[in-house]
């Protein structure tokens, strides 16, 4: 039995050939990636859901760079992580807030000497 190997995306979200399975698979439609024994993503196959936009990748910084975000399900800590950056990002009060807190953020300048005689 021959096979010519597997089509994973990549950065950019272009398919490529690979050798070697991927460890994360993904949906085109909705953007979201997840562990190949996601339950979500396994009952959605069982019913015949989104096999025609099935992806796959290598590893999860490549599905993060390829514009998808983690499956709330299967990976509840990178969701949680994406969510509360996704917020930050779309929520002018947020920004603002960042902004202010940075602004007065100490800076790591040398501490000033006094002379002593």
């Amino acid at each position: 039995m021959r096979t010519d190997g597997y089509s994973l995306l990549d950065r950019d979200g272009r398919p490529y050939r690979s050798a070697v399975p991927g460890t994360l698979g993904g949906n085109r439609r909705s953007r979201l990636y997840g562990r190949l024994d996601c339950p979500a993503a396994l009952r959605a196959l069982t019913r015949g859901g989104y096999v025609a936009v099935r992806v796959f990748f290598a590893e999860e910084a490549t599905a993060r760079q390829a514009g998808y975000r983690p499956c709330a399900v299967c990976l509840p800590a990178a969701y949680a992580d994406w969510k509360s950056r996704d917020q930050r990002r779309r929520d002018p009060a947020a920004k603002a807030v960042a902004s202010r807190a940075s602004a007065r953020a100490p800076t790591s300048s040398p501490k000033s000497r006094s002379a002593t005689s």
